[in-house]
């Protein structure tokens, strides 16, 4: 970075910057200034003119001024004293525009410069004029560095509720919703249109968990049933009668859940293991990213790990992801001592030869390696999936649940979880998971359900 001294400048030089500006930028920006107007951070149609909004605030326009101020003209060392601004329209995320400064004259250590945004066409956003304390001293360094920023926002999901929406209303049996969290997430979804609940459970418990949370119950239906084993066989009856298309754990053990769906006479098995996938919404990160099994399947053999593969490529085809497996290990190569890089190489082979379809699959893949191109090419490794894993099959169900657990609590992932393998999606979230948890694992139930339908 470079500055140019006052004695350096003189009238017409100039300098100029080009800006894409992104939901991110005005989220960032938000958080910084305090100004959360709504206009400048949702898609909604805030004013009611008929369009939405995501106006790039004034300010936050402005400030791309002082960016060109401060890094090229004059550069490092520039105080600000005075700027005036003059707004003709208005920038949106997602537009280019055109930032200039020109110097227009100099004296005693001032220096005073035309400023101006314009749209990438030419139109205006703002005019000024700018008066700064020009830097006498030179700059000129290369080791000037500013610490990345990763916007906290689920991008990701907003996609997926985006593509929810329009489907038709799951129906979906929820099993024992009688607790305020659990009943909630099964209303938000409804009230979003995607799924329609039939509450399973005992109906006074969960009309004091509806006063609890101010809901109403109207229009619902619920069935009145004793005990969570008895609730959870009841839904997997309303799956056989065609009267639901999915099954939502409300406030009981996974494992009541599960029993009766495993049940070989009644139950809802259609020939795979039952996997567990937790579909992640990482911020900062690309895509959706897959972490399975890290809820049913305790230590998966081969053939369980083969299920595991099969279903979640299943789920990434129904989102309209190219699914790429990486079969995570300690290590990259296989190592006879490490059983998780043996069954990795194997199910990598498996996937070559067909016996797993419709992804790639590749392993043995130690975390780093699997999710950045950087460790990747470090390490040698080439291919479509190294460096670029969008599904991680994990050793076990403790190495599994424990990286959900650190990219929800460290990185702030939000997870959606779903239950694969049975005749129906089987939504299974945690006591401990957010409104936006539960909202996403309806909608990918949704997704997976009509993508299997058509």
């Amino acid at each position: 970075m470079t500055n140019r001294t006052f004695d350096e400048m003189q009238p017409g030089d100039r300098a100029e910057l080009r800006r894409l500006i992104t939901a991110d930028d005005l989220f960032v920006f938000a958080a910084a200034s305090g100004n959360s107007n709504p206009m400048h951070l949702t898609d909604t149609d805030v004013d009611g003119n008929g369009t939405a909004e995501r106006i790039a605030p004034g300010m936050f326009m402005a400030s791309l001024i002082s960016a060109v101020l401060g890094t090229q003209l004059p550069g490092p060392g520039t105080l600000y004293r005075r700027q005036t601004l003059d707004f003709h329209t208005r920038a949106h995320a997602g537009e280019e525009v055109i930032v200039r400064a020109e110097v227009v004259s100099k004296a005693e250590g001032m220096v005073r410069l035309r400023t101006e945004v314009t749209h990438a066409d030419g139109r205006q956003i703002l005019t000024g004029e700018a008066e700064v304390i020009a830097p006498v001293e030179k700059f000129d360094r290369e080791d000037v560095e500013v610490p990345g920023l990763v916007v906290q926002r689920h991008r990701h999901f907003e996609a997926l509720l985006e593509r929810a929406r329009p489907l038709p209303a799951l129906p979906t049996a929820v099993v024992c919703p009688n607790e305020a969290k659990s009943l909630g997430g099964a209303l938000l979804a409804a009230r979003e249109s995607v799924i329609s609940p039939i509450l399973i459970g005992e109906a006074e418990a969960i009309r004091r968990a509806a006063d609890e949370i101010g809901a109403d119950l109207g229009g619902i239906e619920v069935i009145d049933v004793a005990g969570d084993a008895a609730a959870a066989e009841l839904a997997c009856r309303l799956v056989h009668d065609h009267r639901a298309a999915a099954v939502m754990k409300g406030h009981l053990h996974t494992d009541d859940l599960l029993k009766p769906m495993l049940d070989k006479a009644h139950g809802l098995r259609v020939g795979r293991r039952f996997t567990h996938v937790f579909v992640m919404d990482v911020p900062g990160h690309p895509e959706p990213l897959f972490v399975t099994d890290a809820a049913i399947n305790i230590a998966p053999d081969l053939a369980t790990k083969m299920d595991i593969c099969q279903n979640a490529i299943d789920l990434a085809l129904s989102l309209g992801m190219e699914p790429r497996v990486g079969v995570l290990s300690a290590v990259e190569t296989v190592n006879p001592a490490i059983q998780s890089s043996i069954d990795a190489a194997l199910l990598s082979k498996m996937a070559d030869r067909g016996q797993i379809k419709g992804g790639q699959v590749e392993g043995p893949l130690a975390m780093d390696n699997a999710v950045d191109m950087g460790a990747a090419r470090t390490k040698g490794l080439k291919g479509s999936v190294a460096g670029r894993a969008n599904i991680l099959v994990v050793p076990g169900l403790d190495a599994g649940n424990m990286l959900a657990k650190q990219l929800a609590f460290i990185s702030h992932a939000e997870g959606a979880g779903l239950v694969l393998g049975a005749k129906v999606p089987v939504i299974l979230n945690s006591r401990s998971d957010s409104p936006m948890s539960r909202l996403a694992s309806c909608a990918v139930a949704a997704i997976r359900h009509f993508a299997g339908a058509r």
